[in-house]
């Protein structure tokens, strides 16, 4: 199995560790692009017009220092660089040695800037959204779209996706034909009063925790049915439709 988490805009910049090598990183494959990306984003931050290319204000001149010293600055492993509200009800930090021993295994983040990474693997606190277009290079999703599928089929082999992924980051590459019958996508929807809704806060909140079950569990779901059984087991409200799972929370 492996789960695919988005990124979170928020991040921890590390005090110390060791510069950006992109050859450190998993999925080697995907090496080419990173270092394509990678340097068109350090030439984009070393301007005039980052700040609105990237989508950032005035405040955030920070940002686009790191952007700009990006194989300068400190990294750190990726689930202690990614600290928004998905990353915060994950809490990597608190789980047993096993249970981190699966996370490393089992989950990956997608990035608009290295494509996949695990969450062990060292990165810079970067600022890059899966909908910028950069200079020169053009949308960061077209780059990835031609790699990504071929990189996730060959993770995943006969088992199972998690695509937890936003849109934006389902953009950068959709699993292959071949893989899409053993993808589980995962909406999660807010119930008050007998009406549903979708939330943000609660989708990246339950999101967070609905992994962390499968880890802490140790549950090894092979199919999307084993999926959905096993989120029902931990307690969950699961309604399936095919390979899409509904979660209702209150």
């Amino acid at each position: 199995m492996l789960v695919l988490l988005p990124p979170s805009e928020g991040k921890t910049a590390p005090a110390d560790g060791p510069a950006l090598e992109l050859e450190s990183l998993s999925f080697p494959r995907l090496n080419r692009v990173r270092d394509q990306v990678s340097r068109a984003l350090v030439r984009l931050a070393g301007t005039r017009r980052a700040g609105e290319v990237l989508g950032l204000g005035s405040t955030q001149a920070d940002a686009i220092e790191t952007d700009a010293r990006l194989f300068e600055v400190p990294c750190a492993p990726a689930g202690r660089v990614y600290t928004g509200v998905l990353f915060g009800e994950l809490d990597l930090a608190s789980l047993d040695a096993e249970a981190t021993r699966r996370a490393a295994q089992q989950l990956a983040v997608a990035s608009a800037l290295f494509g996949l990474v695990r969450v062990t693997d060292p990165i810079p606190a970067y600022r890059l959204s899966g909908t910028v277009t950069l200079p020169r290079l053009g949308p960061v999703a077209s780059r990835w779209r031609p790699v990504l599928p071929a990189v996730l089929d060959e993770e995943v082999c006969d088992g199972l996706l998690v695509d937890l992924r936003s849109g934006t980051y389902v953009n950068l590459g959709k699993p292959s034909t071949a893989l899409a019958p053993r993808t589980a996508t995962v909406r999660v929807l807010h119930e008050v009063d007998g009406r549903r809704t979708v939330v943000s806060h609660f989708n990246k909140a339950t999101k967070g925790r609905l992994v962390r079950d499968l880890l802490v569990e140790g549950a090894q779901p092979t199919t999307v049915d084993e999926l959905a059984t096993a989120w029902r087991d931990l307690g969950w409200t699961v309604e399936q439709s095919g390979t899409a799972l509904d979660v209702v929370t209150t």
